[in-house]
């Protein structure tokens, strides 16, 4: 349903450069999914998706893991727009839409945790989410091929704990998760 909707809506508000329903389920859904392995499923956790766009990898982490609360952070009205509408049409009590600049939002609760698709280079990320979220929280990049140099220009605030490769079904490009967290 989440495809059906993403591929309907990008029609119209250009959402992803994916048109193919089948090409979102490997690129976007399977795709998110992929990190699961890396989040501590187990436990409630509150996750903070910053540049959500259309969704990825908010809704299909909340819709896998229905026990987490999910806050899409996304700063497009257009794309905010969409994802109210995902929220409307789809059952996930465990997701809000916050529409605005991660830099102006100040949550009242603290996140536990950080993740981000194609949002910013790595120091940017890490800045965001650290604003974000509570002390010992991590934070999860998500990345094509290994960004080295990304790596070598965190700051010395930011704390890097690994970079495993990730495997997506249907896809054969490279796929990484950068795991940081405060130094």
């Amino acid at each position: 349903a989440y495809i059906a909707l993403l591929e309907k809506w990008n029609r119209v508000y250009n959402l992803t450069a994916i048109r193919e329903p089948a090409r979102m389920v490997s690129h976007h859904l399977l795709d998110s999914l992929a990190v699961l392995p890396h989040l501590d499923e187990a436990t409630p956790l509150r996750l903070a998706d910053i540049g959500s766009g259309g969704g990825a990898p908010g809704i299909p982490l909340a819709i896998a893991q229905p026990q987490w609360q999910v806050a899409l952070v996304e700063r497009s009205r257009k794309k905010a727009s969409f994802l109210r509408q995902a929220l409307a049409e789809l059952p996930l009590p465990n997701v809000a839409v916050v529409e605005a600049r991660v830099e102006n939002y100040d949550p009242p609760v603290r996140f536990d945790a950080a993740i981000s698709r194609a949002y910013a280079d790595l120091a940017a990320f890490a800045a965001a989410a650290q604003r974000l979220t509570r002390t010992g929280a991590r934070w999860f990049a998500m990345k094509g091929t290994r960004p080295v140099e990304e790596i070598a220009a965190l700051p010395a605030g930011v704390r890097l704990i690994g970079v495993p490769r990730l495997s997506v079904p249907g896809l054969t490009a490279e796929r990484h998760l950068v795991i940081m967290e405060a130094a």
